[in-house]
């Protein structure tokens, strides 16, 4: 069942795009185009209470210090207007929805609330907060790709923000880049006051 929203409810769709979540992506995340269907009914009970949906893409240039070629830990993935980093073409989208693209310029873009320069560490922010705070939301559901990299930092960054965050388990998978980062994001989450849903 959808979660029940309101229109000072958000929802954040992470990263459902063709690169994490087809079999056939260049990060694929194991059994991320599971989530599609699921995750429409919740974009479509979140529409039916008038809350703001927000869909996020890695938006990469085809060099930069993110990518493992680059000097990062990282395959290609989503580069910009690529077929990698179109949205899943199962995913209900929004045209007229707000979209956050993160790694514009070439960072590391993890969170939908920041990105942060791979090299330097600088960090700068997106315009999600500002399109929540617009929209008067206190309260954000997470979900997308990958549920221990993306949908974490999503998450962390909007309990320091102050916003009340769920993340369903459910509507996530784990890239696991390193063994054991799935159990780490879900209790990263849990210790910061996430309300981690399943698992």
């Amino acid at each position: 069942m959808p979660h029940a929203y309101t229109p000072t409810t958000a929802l954040i769709v992470t990263d459902v795009q063709n690169d994490f979540a087809h079999p056939d992506g260049g990060l694929y995340v194991p059994g991320g185009e599971e989530t599609v269907p699921a995750i429409n009914a919740e974009i479509a009970a979140a529409r039916d209470a008038g809350a703001t949906v927000v869909y996020t893409q890695d938006w990469h240039p085809p060099t930069t210090p993110h990518f493992e070629k680059d000097g990062g830990v990282w395959p290609v993935h989503c580069v910009e207007a690529s077929w990698g980093a179109a949205f899943h073409p199962g995913l209900d989208v929004d045209p007229d929805a707000p979209m956050i693209r993160k790694g514009v310029d070439g960072e590391d873009g993890y969170s939908a609330f920041s990105v942060r320069h791979p090299v330097t560490g600088e960090e700068s922010e997106t315009d999600l907060g500002r399109i929540l705070d617009d929209a008067g939301a206190r309260r954000i559901v997470v979900v997308g790709l990958a549920g221990d990299w993306c949908v974490r930092s999503t998450a962390l960054d909007g309990r320091d923000l102050g916003y009340e965050v769920v993340v369903p388990l459910e509507l996530t998978r784990m890239v696991e880049l390193e063994p054991g980062d799935g159990d780490r994001a879900i209790a990263a989450m849990r210790d910061a006051g996430v309300e981690v849903e399943g698992g």
